[in-house]
């Protein structure tokens, strides 16, 4: 393999090698076998096929930053993309290239100055490749639909070490696969991506006590059912934190807080707001013009690399009072002060791409409800993942079926087939079966070949 190869190869005891093995999620520490540093799409041409010649698993790190820790497995070979960062924009034709070790920051870093942008996620040191195997929701998702929804092409190297391009033209049932699929069926080295128009947005935060947030969550149901194209409303409970628009009766205390981003005019954007804060008025609120460059990297110093992550998430068909209710009893059980609830309402233009033409399911979702336990103590691991279970399952009578792929964490294999549903699910297993065969990319949500059921 070292005669083929022009990245970095670590093994146990190198320096660096601890390092690299790291991923975001501090409660996965595991020690690969071999960590296969790629520059190119041959490097992991070659790691997969001595992959197979020395019989070990495999595992592909993007981003590293999928919270079940995918990424890395003890005695695995690690397929490092992170040095594969590279991208490329058309201008003209509103197309960016991004190699397979992208992160969000390093898309928006090519794109931005330009006014142009993929939609993505909102931890801007998210891995491109993983969130966007997997759908891909974010601020934009409402307005233009899913970072699936962009792939127009991708350089994919299969489970044999074969490169191959997944084209409308050619492999396009591999194309098809890879928007929503998950990793499932090949290592993307790098994506051709649509590109959207954007620019400064305005941003409005409203922060309420949990003794008024009943009142202030029916008037989100209503306006976020309602809400125009260019605004996208989400919501959040968590310990609020000592800023200076934070009333001090509520600095420690769990909360809810709503944000309304409006992606049209920005000048417009505390009118078209006044519907949701006119009407749940907040006991504090910021209100204020970002770049989209700076509303993509909000939420990254709340999501620190090295803290200990559990998420549980799941669909749901309404905020009724009953369900609302159960929010705010998790909120108020909640464990860590780093833990939150976050919530939103979807549809828009995730619903305008036809059903059939991409893996990603359930995209009539309304909404998605999605509990994040933080802490830092390996002690606290129980309670943690405890009160994230509880908040999930005590929402069961309003869970609208399956569960958003990316955030799918210690669940049986059963659950891949449910967030799938069955028609689907035999879809991608066919398509498994002849792309991967042997299920050589099982470190993942996995979808396993329809000969191996």
């Amino acid at each position: 393999m070292r005669t083929q190869f022009t990245g970095q190869l670590l093994s146990p005891g190198d320096a660096g090698y601890d390092d690299v093995r790291k991923v975001w999620n501090g409660m996965h520490d595991r020690r690969p076998a071999l960590i296969a540093r790629c520059l190119t799409a041959e490097d992991v041409s070659a790691a997969v096929r001595y992959a197979g010649t020395a019989g070990l698993p495999v595992t592909v790190r993007g981003g590293g930053h999928n919270v079940a820790g995918t990424a890395v497995a003890d005695g695995a070979l690690m397929i490092d993309l992170s040095l594969m960062r590279a991208v490329s924009v058309d201008l003209a034709a509103e197309v960016a290239e991004a190699e397979g070790g992208c992160l969000l920051a390093d898309v928006d870093a090519a794109t931005t100055p330009h006014g142009l942008a993929c939609p993505a996620g909102v931890v801007s040191h998210t891995g491109l490749a993983g969130l966007a195997l997997g759908g891909g929701y974010g601020w934009l998702a409402r307005k233009w639909g899913l970072t699936c929804d962009h792939i127009l092409a991708a350089e994919v190297v299969l489970a044999d070490g074969s490169i191959v391009q997944a084209t409308p033209d050619e492999h396009a049932d591999l194309l098809w696969g890879l928007r929503g699929g998950g990793g499932n069926f090949g290592i993307v080295t790098r994506f051709r991506l649509r590109l959207r128009q954007v620019g400064s947005v305005h941003h409005q935060v409203g922060v309420y006590p949990l003794d008024e947030a009943a009142r202030a969550l029916a008037e989100y149901r209503v306006f976020a059912e309602n809400q125009h194209p260019d605004m996208h409303a989400v919501g959040c409970m968590k310990i609020a934190g000592r800023q200076d628009w934070i009333p001090r009766s509520l600095w420690g205390q769990p909360a809810l807080f709503l944000t309304a981003v409006w992606l049209g005019a920005p000048e417009q954007g505390p009118e078209a707001a006044t519907g949701l804060f006119g009407k749940a008025v907040p006991a504090g609120s910021l209100s204020r013009q970002l770049t989209y460059a700076e509303l993509q990297a909000l939420g990254d110093h709340g999501e620190p690399h090295g803290n200990r992550y559990f998420t549980k998430s799941c669909y749901l068909g309404d905020i009724s009072p009953e369900a609302a209710a159960a929010f705010l009893t998790s909120a108020r059980d909640v464990r860590s002060p780093l833990s939150s609830i976050d919530f939103e309402y979807l549809r828009g233009e995730i619903t305008g791409v036809p059903d059939a033409e991409s893996a990603f399911p359930r995209r009539d979702a309304p909404y998605i409800y999605t509990a994040s336990a933080q802490w830092t103590d390996p002690a606290q691991d129980a309670e943690n993942i405890a009160w994230t279970r509880r908040s999930v399952e005590q929402l069961e009578p309003w869970h609208y079926g399956g569960a958003y792929v990316n955030y799918v964490q210690d669940e049986p294999a059963a659950k891949v087939r449910e967030v799938y549903r069955e028609d689907r699910y035999r879809n991608l297993m066919a398509l498994k079966s002849q792309y991967d065969p042997a299920n050589v990319l099982r470190s993942n949500q996995n979808i396993v070949p329809a000969r191996a059921e």
